[in-house]
């Protein structure tokens, strides 16, 4: 059973900064592309950030530059770094596994942790 459970979220000054979590279980962590999205208020769920089992990296152009992504693949942990935080990162974020199984793509969510920006 595939589990991914975040942890990190807050209320933040704009400005601040906050580090996101995701425990991952289940998977060959290693060998999964994991990444980070996030759904605000009236909005559809978005990419925000992205890694590869090769560490290569995506991010959103609205993070580019005040996010990082990172892995600690001894751990099977996914992290977000998240500085200069500004009002519309106010979302709630949503750790993701994408898996193939011949052929077929598969994605586990966990259950989302709150992060609020404001002054």
């Amino acid at each position: 059973q595939v589990q991914l459970v975040e942890s990190g979220g807050g209320s933040v000054q704009p400005g601040g900064s906050l580090r996101l979590s995701c425990a991952a279980s289940g998977i060959i962590f290693s060998l999964t592309t994991m990444g980070w999205y996030r759904r605000a208020p009236g909005k559809e769920r978005e990419l925000v950030a992205r890694i590869t089992r090769g560490i290569s990296t995506d991010y959103a152009d609205s993070v580019k530059g005040r996010f990082t992504i990172s892995r600690d693949n001894a751990k099977d942990t996914l992290y977000l770094q998240m500085n200069g935080l500004k009002p519309e990162d106010t979302a709630v974020y949503y750790c993701n596994a994408e898996t193939w199984d011949g052929g077929r793509l598969t994605r586990y969510w966990g259950q989302g942790t709150q992060v609020t920006v404001s002054s």
